[in-house]
């Protein structure tokens, strides 16, 4: 693990915090839209799965981020261990499978509609993930 100055890192962390309870958010209202539908569909019920999955790993990465920022504080009290490599593998996981877990019910939630609907919305997921995959392969 790349070893990052305490600033740096915690303004990362402050980022992907924020960034990770918005799109937690987000997930947990799609899951409950899902869930409203009542469908016997098992595409229903792998969405739901990729919803709750996505709206629990955000809240992790949420969790890993503030402390983190906690950590990382300046102010910080000397009896606060200073080691954070786990809370940053926890919160770089956290928001990377949150946001494949939320492409994938986005891209399945197509198919509840239509054949056309779920092949133009799991083509737009994948190109998503592609990208995302790029995005963090290219740091």
């Amino acid at each position: 693990m790349q070893t990052l100055r305490p600033e740096y890192l915690a303004e990362i962390a402050r980022q992907i915090g924020s960034l990770s309870a918005f799109l937690g958010g987000f997930a947990a209202a799609f899951f409950g839209t899902l869930l409203a539908l009542n469908s016997p569909q098992r595409t229903i019920s792998w969405a739901l799965v990729s919803a709750a999955f996505a709206s629990m790993a955000f809240v992790v990465a949420v969790v890993a981020c503030t402390n983190l920022v906690i950590i990382l504080h300046p102010q910080a009290p000397t009896s606060i261990a200073p080691e954070s490599g786990g809370a940053r593998v926890l919160a770089v996981l956290g928001f990377l499978l949150g946001a494949y877990a939320l492409l994938l019910s986005i891209g399945l939630s197509g198919w509840l509609r239509s054949r056309r609907m779920g092949v133009v919305t799991s083509g737009l997921a994948t190109g998503a993930g592609l990208l995302v995959t790029w995005l963090v392969i290219s740091l």
